[in-house]
């Protein structure tokens, strides 16, 4: 049986993690060759690795799921982007993003587009400054972010103002 990302499998299609922030600290405010590769650390605060990423999505095989576990009532919300793309490293990695679904809203969509900005690269679009110095934690800064899922204190701005800060856990998942 082939599933939507055009490999044999037996009836479903795993999730593989790509991204996970459970604590608030400053676990992502890693250099530009950290986040190429990927790091975790024994929190279980984890980044797949941009290369990783370019090489799975190019073809835009797979779909973006991102859960974000408020604090405040308990309760994981869900976004799901139909499109999702990572670039080369050519491309400082730019993201295509697109299509949402779910119940989180959608705070992915401001970072299409954008290439991807560390503490020691910054691609972000601020005029002033750097979002992944300031804020810290690398992404796909715009001015700065509305998916602020590698700050400290991270953040999903969709959400409604009441759970949308302090999130408990916050996830992004590659999937079928």
């Amino acid at each position: 049986m082939s599933n939507c990302c055009g490999q044999f499998v037996a009836a479903t299609c795993i999730p593989l993690l790509i991204q996970r922030s459970i604590d608030g600290t400053y676990s992502f405010n890693r250099s530009w060759a950290e986040f190429k590769v990927g790091f975790n650390d024994t929190r279980g605060n984890y980044w797949l690795g941009n290369d990783l990423l370019h090489q799975l999505t190019k073809e835009s095989r797979y779909k973006l799921w991102c859960l974000v576990h408020a604090r405040s009532n308990n309760v994981i919300y869900e976004a799901i982007y139909a499109i999702f793309i990572v670039g080369s490293e050519s491309t400082n990695y730019t993201l295509t993003v697109s299509d949402y679904s779910g119940n989180a809203g959608d705070s992915m969509s401001y970072h299409n587009g954008m290439m991807f900005s560390t503490y020691d690269r910054d691609n972000d679009l601020r005029v002033i400054g750097n979002c992944a110095q300031q804020v810290p934690g690398g992404f796909w800064h715009r001015n700065c972010y509305t998916a602020g899922v590698t700050m400290p204190d991270f953040i999903w701005y969709a959400l409604p103002s009441t759970v949308r800060k302090h999130l408990k856990s916050a996830s992004m998942w590659l999937t079928c």
